[in-house]
């Protein structure tokens, strides 16, 4: 179909500013696929770790195949993510490169997260086969996907759980020492927990997720931790319905792609002792598509929500709300489900997730 345009109307100037744009974009996401590479060999960790290194040293200290490493610092130095020296032939990552893409860095590792850019290519055959079919996908079409999202959680929940994070709850600090019984719903590989189960060995904790494959690393952990506190189940927590179980109930960036957001937010409720308390962190954005222009990071997280947390959803036979799903919806799902004390809270630190506390 031949696109009809009025000559008249058309903006030259505009349409080749928005071809560079493009242009860009594709350019873009071919450097954000080799980031992820650099962060998966370890190649930014080892290239920090060298004042000076060509990149024969390069390879050799982090191991790996010198031609193959050689490419990927030209993707880096035209990026102009690495340094370059062609008189010596040497390469450099600088301090303030460093801060955002090494394992501990100081302003969190955003090589983590491109990651799911090359992720989002693996899965682009079954994902247009969801757009022509509405049909959904499972957790198991995605590659590493627990791994890398345990690396996500590591930077966003147990990097800041004791000094942010439990802040928010007033009083849990206490309770833990003295003993109370703790669910993780929707645990992923664990991360979380065990570091809770090993600070507050008073306490009971138990960690549900639907992954096997996620379950079975986070068990071994605690296994090789000795924590004797802590259990980890296989559960699919669709029609969730423990009574009175537990008294501190937390989920990390878990409800938005459940099968009934919903319902699992009034099983968990029900889950709750009297005096319970319900802490939630899922993705901060608005509902409404026109809230979210400046939104950190926002059309990222409508990729993955289209390529993952929507596809998901579908496929477990739910309503596929999305990542985007809204702040404002998870607080109507907590009123819903018959929390009366619900608090909302964004730490100065971290303006992509949003934290509820939420209690009788």
């Amino acid at each position: 179909m031949t696109q009809h345009i009025d000559a008249a109307a058309f903006d030259t100037g505009k349409a080749d500013a928005f071809l560079d744009r493009v242009a860009g974009l594709v350019n873009d996401g071919a450097i954000a696929v080799m980031v992820g590479l650099g962060h998966r060999t370890g190649l930014f960790d080892t290239l920090a770790g060298m004042p000076l290194a060509t990149s024969t040293e390069l390879a050799e200290e982090a191991a790996l195949a010198e031609r193959y490493v050689r490419e990927w610092l030209a993707v880096m130095v035209t990026a102009r993510i690495v340094a370059f020296d062609p008189t010596r032939g040497t390469y450099s990552l600088p301090a303030e490169h460093a801060a955002s893409l090494t394992r501990g860095a100081s302003l969190g590792n955003l090589a983590v997260y491109a990651q799911h850019v090359g992720l989002l290519g693996q899965v682009q055959e079954r994902l247009l086969t969801c757009f022509e079919t509405g049909e959904g996908m499972s957790y198991d079409d995605y590659p590493c996907f627990h791994h890398l999202m345990a690396e996500d959680s590591a930077m966003t929940v147990t990097a800041g759980l004791f000094d942010h994070i439990l802040p928010l709850v007033p009083g849990i600090d206490l309770r833990l020492e003295g003993g109370i019984d703790v669910l993780d719903a929707g645990c992923g590989q664990g991360h979380a927990l065990i570091a809770l189960a090993a600070r507050y060995p008073r306490s009971r904790f138990v960690g549900y997720d639907l992954s096997g494959e996620a379950i079975s690393h986070a068990a071994e952990v605690a296994r090789r931790a000795g924590l004797e506190n802590l259990t980890f189940e296989t559960r699919d927590l669709t029609g969730y319905d423990e009574r009175e179980r537990f008294d501190f109930i937390a989920s990390f960036d878990a409800v938005h792609d459940q099968k009934d957001p919903a319902g699992l937010i009034r099983g968990l409720k029900g889950a709750l002792k009297p005096g319970g308390v319900y802490l939630m962190q899922d993705i901060g954005g608005s509902a409404r598509l026109e809230n979210n222009l400046d939104f950190p990071m926002a059309s990222f997280l409508y990729a993955i929500s289209c390529a993952h947390c929507t596809p998901v959803s579908l496929g477990q036979g739910g309503e596929g709300l999305g990542t985007m799903w809204g702040w404002e919806t998870a607080e109507r799902m907590l009123r819903d489900a018959g929390f009366t004390d619900v608090s909302r809270r964004v730490l100065p630190h971290d303006p992509m997730n949003v934290w509820f506390v939420a209690s009788e």
